[in-house]
């Protein structure tokens, strides 16, 4: 008898112990989810569609960042694939998910020209 009360158990059974409903038992994790959701989930979503559309309103001429802190211009778009012009008579095919971020885009059509 010593042993049920070392246990936690009352002598008489488990009929006399309260009990949660299953609604009760999984509202915590319903919460957590929602929580996850809001702040990790979908600002990292909201990320990943605007860096998609800034490689699709990419385009010849505008001055660009890679990943790997390269600085060029856009002379050529060739599918997935970029050519950059980093100095002068130096060329350089990036792939188009390696562009980090668009500095500055062309603001008359003599800027997009210079990249030829």
């Amino acid at each position: 008898m010593d042993l049920v009360y070392a246990l936690g158990q009352r002598p008489g059974g488990a009929e006399g112990a309260p009990r949660g409903s299953a609604f009760g038992g999984l509202l915590p994790l319903v919460l957590i989810f929602f929580v996850f959701y809001f702040l990790l989930i979908r600002p990292q979503q909201r990320k990943v569609k605007e860096h998609q559309n800034l490689l699709n309103a990419l385009k010849k001429g505008d001055e660009i960042i890679t990943s790997g802190g390269i600085h060029g211009i856009v002379s050529a778009i060739k599918g997935n694939v970029v050519d950059l012009k980093i100095a002068e008579g130096v060329k350089v095919v990036v792939s188009k998910s390696a562009i980090a971020t668009v500095v500055r885009q062309p603001t008359s059509p003599e800027q997009g020209k210079e990249a030829k």
